[in-house]
């Protein structure tokens, strides 16, 4: 098994395997051709309180963690269904639209993910 993250914005590739866009929100001027987005699983992304304080306050990373595991443990169904599609495909690539590729929450829910359970990542 194999998990990865990668931006919605950057070109589909056949590496990525299946695609799942872990955002809230739909990614901004991206049609869902381009994004070639194979499910989108809202649930699993930050909710809209947390996010707008993570923008507010960059600099608090290890709190935001703290609540956004909080809230992945408060939605075990979407969490769920995610292990599930990563199990039945292989090779799942985790797209998020944040403009900083070492800081996002697609990061935090692999770590997650790899703390919780035993997959490769």
């Amino acid at each position: 098994m194999t998990v990865r993250f990668k931006r919605v914005y950057e070109d589909p590739e056949r590496s990525d395997g299946f695609r799942v866009l872990v955002d809230r929100l739909w990614p901004r001027g991206l049609s869902k051709e381009r994004a070639a987005v194979d499910v989108w699983l809202k649930d699993v992304a930050p909710s809209a309180e947390l996010r707008t304080e993570w923008h507010k306050h960059p600099d608090r990373s290890h709190e935001f963690v703290g609540r956004y595991h909080a809230e992945l443990e408060q939605n075990a169904p979407a969490v769920e269904e995610l292990r599930r599609l990563i199990a039945e495909h292989g090779t799942v690539t985790l797209l998020f639209a944040s403009k900083n590729p070492d800081v996002n929450h697609a990061r935090v829910l692999l770590d997650y993910l790899g703390e919780r359970w035993t997959g490769e990542r």
